[in-house]
Order: structure tokens, then C-alpha cells, then sequence
């Protein structure tokens, strides 16, 4: 029996992911540049899901294959996380097509003693591994990690953020598909589909991505919840803009459209290049970029009306749509606060900051803005249905409740 294009895609990416500590979406566009749509999808549905749900796979490998993952072959490893996650979690998916491409990987990449006991252990998982993953409990953020498949840090971080109701409802919904959403790019004009988002003006809710309104400049791949960062600056047309963390530009094309001047940020050359190109696909000739550590700016660039902080965080309000990022976050709260106080150095008395961060945990947000100093403007008012809800002052955009990425948003009003 040979072995379907989307599974040998699948285990490449898994094994690459945990063996060689790559990128789950980079080695995916490699491993899948040649396949067709349909086995794309299939073989990204598996990837990431395997990647996800790794913590829970392990304990049911472990609980009735009765061999502890850590103790195999990576291969081996590999194939059984990803026939695992077939029978667990991916509904639709025949379970003999599951059991017998397993083996047949492990017959092909791993060591040929390893054939006979992969095959007993997934036809044991075969048996029991949706009945224990179903029953695994959620009272506690440890039982909940496990259920759930995150680290116990993160469990434990939203419990303490959002309390025992709505903490396991965001663990269940950051291990579903993100939304597909993009910013229609008002620099551009041509016919664009989509479903408008009416507290967000400018998002559009896709089914996919369209390659040729994206080529042409139509539209950004851009979540809701970051858009609404954008959104919530403020910005007056000819205010002066200075995007801290700029690439790859959504935002800064983003303020450019809104009428800003921009001056975009980035440090590392290639990114600034692919900023460059970004805004003149998109229109954005107001914006300029340019190429600097934000910590150690050119003293020419001072005086801004506005500056946006879109600082690198531990993405915990984005974990659907980065598989792997779960098993690599750390939260950023030191690099945070320098950020913001650089930016303060550059903007106007009377000018404002906005602090924006993809992630949902009150020492990269609250804790930081309150140990900047400086005083918020009222965006719960401004924005309702996105407010904090311990601090009505900030806005907060949760996957469970807004169905869209999480971001903490503050605006921060300087002198």
C-alpha cells in the first residue's frame, strides 16, 4: 500500500516541526509546493492539527500503545502522532485509511523493527483513542492542558485572565481554524467579495483568500482583531505616523489608507524590503519605510502627532492560526515596555501611543502600559463591544467571544 501524497506532506512537516524545531508554516509551503488543491488542504488540515494536538496524542500513544513517544524513533514518533490524530480528531477520515499509512511511513522512513509493534499500537488507538481524548476532564488548567493540548503556563494563564467558564471555551477555540479575513484596501478600486464585518469598517469575513484581488492590491490578509488595532488609533488625515514595528505592513498600509503620513520601522533588511513592496502593491505612497533598530532610532525622526506599537508578544491570542507557536511562546514584557518607551521619545506632548499585542495575558498587557506611566484614552467607549472586560478603558478582542484573533489594545495619551 503506498502512501497519499497529503500523509507523506503531513509527516514531512510533523516530523521537520518537533525533530528539527522548523516552522510549521514555512516547511509546509515547502514539503506542499507541489501539490494540488484538494490534497493542500488535507495535508494542512493533518499537519497542523497533528502540531496542535501533540500534548494529547502523546498521552494517548503513551495510555494505550504503552510506549512513550519520547522513547522512539523520530519517525516512528511522527507517523504515530499523525495516525493518532486521524482516529482522535479528524472526523471523516476511514480509520483503516489512518492505521495502514501509518505503518506503511514507518515501513518506508523508519527502522524496519519498528513495522510490527506501530501496527499493534494503532490498531490499540484505533479502538480507544477518541473515548479517551472525549473523556479527558477540564476542572483545572492542568487537566484542561492536557484535554485541550497547550502547555500548563497557558491554561493557567487564561484561567487567572478569564476564570474557569470562559478559560476551556478559549483553549476548545484556539484549536479550531482561524478566521479567513481580510482588509479591503481602499487605495485600490475593483470588485472584491467577501462578507463586511459591520463594527469593523474596511474587514471582509473570506472563504479564501483571492490570489488575484491580493496580487493586485485589493485586499490584505488581515484578522478582524488586528484590523481594529489600526482602527482604534484615530487617525487624522495628515497626522504624522510612526509605525514602530512595521513589516510586513498591514498596518501601515492600513494608516497610509486612513490618510496618515508613515513612517514604517523595521530592523532586519530583508523584511524592510518586503515592506517596501508590500506598500507599493497596496497604493501606500505615504508611507516610509525605514530600515532601523526601533530602539536606537535616527534623531531625525521626533515630533510624531501618533506611533503605533505593535509590539512582538507571545501571540497567545493567535494560537489557532500558528500551530506551532503554543510550543515556543514566551511572553515578551521586558523588550514591550522598551519598545513603548522609545516610541514615547518620538511623539508630541499631547500626541498619543497605541500599544497593541496579539496575545491575552495581563503581564504583556495591563502590567505594561501601567508600568510605562501614561494615561489611556477611554476606548471602551469608543469601541463597546470590544472593551476590556476588567478595564473598559482598554479594548480586548477574544477568538471565543468575537470569533476573530486576540489582541489587547490600549491608546496612551503623551505629556
Amino acid at each position: 500500500m503506498s502512501v497519499s501524497p497529503a500523509r507523506r506532506v503531513a509527516f514531512k512537516t510533523i516530523l521537520r516541526v518537533f525533530e528539527q524545531e522548523a516552522y510549521a508554516d514555512r516547511v509546509f509551503a515547502a514539503e506542499a509546493r507541489r501539490l494540488g488543491d484538494r490534497d493542500r488542504a488535507l495535508a494542512q488540515r493533518l499537519a497542523y492539527g497533528t502540531v496542535q494536538r501533540v500534548r494529547t496524542l502523546d498521552h494517548a500513544i503513551n495510555e494505550l500503545g504503552k510506549r512513550s513517544p519520547g522513547t522512539l524513533d523520530p519517525p516512528v514518533r511522527a507517523a504515530l502522532r499523525l495516525g493518532a490524530y486521524q482516529l482522535a480528531f479528524a472526523a471523516g477520515i476511514p480509520a483503516h485509511a489512518a492505521v495502514n499509512e501509518s505503518v506503511e511511513l514507518v515501513r518506508e522512513y523508519g527502522p524496519k523493527h519498528a513495522v510490527g509493534f506501530t501496527n499493534a499500537i494503532m490498531r490499540r488507538l484505533s479502538e480507544g483513542a477518541l473515548a479517551l481524548v472525549e473523556n479527558l476532564p477540564e476542572w483545572t488548567p492542568s487537566e484542561a492542558a492536557l484535554r485541550y493540548s497547550y502547555p500548563d503556563w497557558i491554561a493557567e494563564t487564561f484561567w487567572r485572565e478569564l476564570g474557569p467558564d470562559d478559560a476551556p471555551a478559549l483553549l476548545r477555540a484556539q484549536n479550531e481554524p482561524a478566521e479567513t479575513a481580510v482588509r479591503r484596501n481602499s487605495l485600490r478600486t475593483g470588485e472584491v467579495e467577501g462578507v463586511p464585518d459591520p463594527l469593523v469598517p474596511g474587514a471582509l469575513v473570506v472563504k479564501r483568500v483571492d490570489a488575484k484581488a491580493l496580487a493586485e492590491g485589493l485586499v490584505w490578509p488581515q484578522s478582524r482583531g488586528s484590523q481594529l488595532a489600526g482602527l482604534a488609533m484615530g487617525v487624522r488625515p495628515g497626522e504624522r505616523v510612526l509605525d514602530l514595528c512595521a513589516a510586513p505592513g498591514g498596518k501601515s498600509t492600513q494608516l497610509a489608507a486612513l490618510g496618515a503620513e508613515v513612517t514604517a520601522v523595521e530592523m532586519h533588511e530583508g523584511r524592510a524590503r518586503e515592506l517596501e513592496e508590500n506598500c507599493r502593491r497596496l497604493g501606500a505612497e505615504s508611507v516610509r519605510v525605514v530600515n532601523a533598530d526601533s530602539l536606537d532610532l535616527p534623531a531625525e525622526l521626533t515630533g510624531f502627532d501618533r506611533a503605533l506599537v505593535d509590539a512582538p508578544c507571545s501571540g497567545l491570542g493567535v494560537l489557532a492560526s500558528r500551530p506551532d507557536l503554543r510550543w515556543r511562546s514566551h511572553p515578551l514584557a521586558e523588550l514591550q515596555l522598551e519598545l513603548l518607551r522609545a516610541a514615547t521619545a518620538r511623539v508630541r506632548p499631547g500626541g498619543t501611543i497605541t500599544y497593541s499585542v496579539c496575545t491575552i495575558n495581563r503581564e504583556e498587557n495591563e502590567d505594561v502600559v501601567s508600568a510605562l506611566g501614561l494615561e489611556p484614552e477611554p476606548l471602551g467607549e469608543l469601541w463597546p463591544e470590544f472593551s476590556h472586560p476588567h478595564h473598559p478603558e482598554f479594548l480586548l478582542t477574544l477568538p471565543h467571544v468575537h470569533r476573530t484573533s486576540g489582541f489587547f489594545i490600549a491608546r496612551l495619551r503623551v505629556g
